[in-house]
């Protein structure tokens, strides 16, 4: 087993005065139009109607849960996700909640994913996003809009759609994407709170063993996130009784450094969860396009990766803002047609989300060898000198064309 300590602005601009795109909002034979409807509540909805927002487009948020998942754990952002949240409006309220991590050679901090869907979601209009809106169906109906079927049976023509829907995202099986594929190993996550205060420096604690791994980090004062990867042929049943959770994380790391068992002991209930690892390889001339006619896909949607580089909502975040300004060249130019523009967002971040798929792929299974002999190079070896150098994160570097409101 190692343990290994890696070594660890844009102008916030003001909404603009000019006048904006605003939404089609109209009901016709039962049917309520709509310009722009975004499905899925989740970061990558929320920072896109955000980032639409910025550009002076609005648009409507459906979700199928009955509010903001608040619940679950925290994501790491590296800069080139600070770079997107100053970008949108939204890291000055997130910068002051959450602890910089030492010793890194960027910004690099854990947000709770509650509290940055709230900071989202509180920068758009009060009716923006409608909650209890299961999809059920979608189909193509006259003069190219988009027919959205909801489980209530309401029904919105939409000139455009933005799936933000997740990765078994119903949109992207429509538009003939194929499963994300399970790679071999399950993850449980959980949030330790400390009400007097954590123990911890704000600084990645990594811990390898053999087909094992965990990894902690400070998220706030009174709280860390923690998680533990481990092998598996398969994904296994779906499990949600936290106390079978907490047993079977706790059952992997027998004789592991008791500052992580003292982690998992301190997580509510509430916070513990457990996933199989997934992703989805964008084959050039085998995977469909990212559009279909005025459809998108966005984030886990249209690339589901491993959590190995950190970069999963990083590259969502990236996809809201690069997505915002080629609309805004089609719908307030007029350059391009909205169709022409979701190419152009295609063709423009496929080149970066593939390469960045396959590599976090290829991370996690490094870091899950199992063989005594190969691990004893890899802790002793491999690891340590990619914590060293600096090029292992390039791949946070990422410039974009300020939003132009």
């Amino acid at each position: 087993m190692a343990i290994l300590l890696p070594p660890s602005k844009w102008p916030l601009r003001h909404p603009s005065r000019r006048r904006r795109v605003r939404p089609v909002v109209a009901v016709a034979g039962g049917v309520r139009k709509e310009d722009i409807v975004i499905v899925g509540a989740g970061i990558s909805g929320l920072a896109t109607a955000v980032a639409l927002q910025r550009v002076g487009i609005e648009s409507v948020v459906v979700e199928q849960a009955a509010s903001l998942r608040s619940g679950g754990t925290s994501l790491t952002f590296f800069k080139n996700g600070w770079k997107v949240f100053d970008a949108i409006g939204v890291a000055d309220e997130l910068r002051p909640q959450f602890l910089k991590i030492e010793e890194c050679v960027q910004e690099v901090r854990a947000v709770e994913r509650g509290t940055l869907l709230e900071a989202l979601a509180n920068r758009l209009p009060p009716a923006a996003i409608s909650f209890s809106s299961k999809l059920k169906s979608i189909k193509t109906g006259h003069n190219d809009d988009t027919l959205l079927t909801f489980e209530d049976d309401s029904v919105i023509s939409a000139k455009v759609v933005i799936a933000c829907d997740g990765i078994r995202s119903p949109v992207a099986k429509w538009m003939g994407f194929p499963d994300p594929r399970y790679v071999g190993h399950c993850a449980f996550r959980g949030l330790g709170v400390y009400p007097d205060g954590q123990p911890f420096k704000p600084r990645v604690t990594y811990v390898y063993g053999r087909g094992v791994r965990a990894g902690y980090v400070p998220v706030s004062s009174t709280k860390v996130y923690w998680f533990v990867c481990f092998n598996s042929p398969s994904p296994g049943p779906k499990i949600t009784d936290p106390s079978i959770l907490r047993q079977e994380t706790e059952n992997l790391l027998r004789d592991w450094p008791s500052e992580l068992l003292s982690i998992i002991k301190s997580t509510p209930d509430d916070t513990i969860i457990r996933t199989p690892l997934v992703d989805r390889w964008l084959w050039p001339g085998v995977t469909p396009p990212v559009s279909s006619g005025k459809v998108v896909l966005v984030g886990d949607a249209w690339h589901p990766m491993t959590p190995n580089l950190g970069q999963g909502a990083c590259c969502a975040l990236e996809d809201a803002v690069v997505l915002a300004n080629k609309l805004g060249e089609a719908m307030k130019l007029g350059t391009m047609s909205v169709e022409e523009a979701f190419r152009s967002y295609g063709a423009e971040r496929w080149p970066r989300i593939f390469p960045l798929t396959l590599r976090a792929n290829l991370v996690g299974a490094l870091l899950q060898l199992d063989n005594k002999a190969v691990c004893s190079i890899r802790d002793n070896v491999i690891v340590p000198k990619l914590v060293r150098l600096g090029p292992i994160l390039e791949h946070t570097n990422f410039d974009f064309e300020p939003l132009q409101i």
